[in-house]
């Protein structure tokens, strides 16, 4: 067995183990969930956070797949403004102890072809990048455009600009602008919205604004 199959082999165990355990989470999540329904416990701040969980865990139990299979895309038709806000949603974790605002500008919607799990991911990882860009104040906008059967998604953030030699490689595998990055994020976010019929850019990036957009057709 070459040492490419031996990794391969690895990955997929390590993979198994790791959803399993992921199951439990999920599991428990539901057990927590039943429990407070049964003692008539009805608090909208603990139901969003067990929401999320669920949500996070399915996504990175299909992240998990693409170890087993390279193509492991199971797209579906999607309302895109629910997409939309239910990232906003999962990426409002990492705002922690940072005074920012999400505005979401999104006033109508449209039917979208995609595997929810992995466009969602993608505009986490998006959001993220924008908290992470804001030092301690900031807003963000994450924008919807419905145009010659196209949704055109545009997420900014009024934090850090990225320099113009960065803006360059921005999405190439393996660069990033973070101290302590990956430089995986925006590569995979790429990949994985081309996969989907949809491209990934950067408009641009000032001190005043940094901007991406996201372009698929719509159904």
């Amino acid at each position: 067995m070459t040492e490419t199959n031996i990794i391969f082999e690895q990955s997929r165990c390590i993979s198994h183990e790791i959803r399993n355990h992921l199951s439990i989470c999920e599991i428990y999540t539901q057990i927590i969930k039943k429990n407070l329904e049964d003692e008539g416990i009805n608090n909208a701040s603990i139901n969003n956070a067990l929401n999320c969980i669920s949500k996070s865990i399915k996504i990175m139990c299909n992240s998990l797949l693409d170890l087993k299979s390279l193509n492991n895309l199971c797209p579906k038709k999607c309302d895109i403004k629910t997409i939309l806000e239910e990232g906003v949603k999962l990426a409002e974790v990492y705002i922690h102890d940072k005074e920012i605002n999400i505005k979401c500008d999104i006033k109508d919607t449209a039917t979208v072809f995609i595997d929810d799990n992995k466009f969602l991911a993608c505009i986490v990882n998006i959001i993220k990048n924008a908290i992470e860009a804001i030092d301690k104040k900031g807003k963000i906008t994450v924008s919807l455009e419905i145009k010659k059967e196209k949704a055109i998604i545009k997420i900014s953030n009024n934090g850090e600009a990225i320099s113009k030699e960065k803006q360059q490689m921005i999405f190439t595998e393996g660069f990033t602008t973070k101290p302590t990055g990956s430089g995986l994020g925006l590569h995979i976010c790429a990949t994985n919205l081309k996969a989907q019929n949809a491209v990934l850019k950067l408009n641009k990036s000032t001190k005043d604004l940094t901007e991406f957009e996201i372009d698929i057709p719509t159904i």
